[in-house]
């Protein structure tokens, strides 16, 4: 399934999009975060056999590095509308993923029924720590793509297993960073304000993920007025730690829109 055509005119090169299960089954879209893939979400669908389950490597990433990278976060939104295809779904964002589900739902409320948002980061609010706004500008500041992607591969990974990775793994590792510096260049102002939400929304996040992820999470739920998701023992990775536990909070999240119907 292709995306839509960027502003300029210019057709844009397709993503790769998997659906899994029954067609007649309510819809789900899941949007991964940065420097990360759909992979990550791999058990999380498996576990969700009761819904027709969408998921993608965003441009610029994985599968879709070929597909060249974003220039904006807007690319990004163009791409989820164009997987849903005129379907009205639910969104679940992890982390980064979850402001491209916040801007499609701004911009089509017509086909986002709700939204599931997990630990969407905010370093365009005051309470964010100077600490966590310094790595921010430093990432954005690195204007060198392939040290940005080998650094967060590293980060991720770690020294040992990237050391063990072939070649053509690690190039497009780094290949991946021109992908994150948009994303972390798109968080230096805000994206967009709490109160344009307008559909069902579900905030989850990790007990012991970062103090201030926990604390985001929570004023966005206090914000916009909805319920959270707590995952026991789970830090910002709840989707690779406890799949079972986020597959259920994908399911509240679509409940959410069977609701709002």
């Amino acid at each position: 399934m292709g995306a839509a055509p960027p502003e300029h005119g210019k057709r844009r090169a397709p993503l790769t999009v998997t659906e899994v299960g029954d067609e007649g089954a309510p819809l789900v879209v899941l949007v991964h975060g940065a420097l990360d893939r759909a992979r990550s979400l791999r058990r999380v669908v498996e576990r969700l056999p009761d819904l027709r389950v969408a998921t993608y490597d965003r441009r610029g990433y994985g599968a879709s590095v070929a597909a060249g990278p974003p220039t904006r976060m807007g690319d990004h939104v163009e791409d989820l509308i164009e997987v849903l295809g005129g379907r009205r779904a639910t969104v679940v964002g992890h982390s980064v993923g979850g402001h491209v589900g916040i801007l499609a739902s701004i911009a089509r409320p017509d086909l986002v029924a709700s939204l599931g948002l997990w630990e969407p980061p905010t370093p365009w609010m005051d309470f964010w720590p100077e600490r966590a706004k310094r790595s921010v500008a430093h990432i954005v500041g690195n204007r060198v793509p392939g040290e940005v992607g080998e650094r967060g591969a590293r980060m991720m990974l770690g020294d040992d297993a990237w050391e063990r990775l072939p070649d053509e793994a690690r190039e497009l590792r780094r290949a991946e960073g021109r992908a994150f510096l948009v994303d972390a260049g798109a968080e230096e102002d805000a994206l967009y304000d709490w109160a344009d939400v307008r559909v069902p929304c579900l905030i989850g996040y990790g007990e012991r993920t970062w103090p201030w992820t926990l604390d985001s999470s929570r004023r966005a739920a206090a914000a916009i007025g909805c319920d959270t998701f707590v995952i026991a023992g789970s830090t910002h990775l709840g989707n690779v730690s406890h799949p079972g536990d986020f597959a259920e909070f994908v399911r509240q999240a679509v409940a959410l829109g069977k609701l709002g119907k």
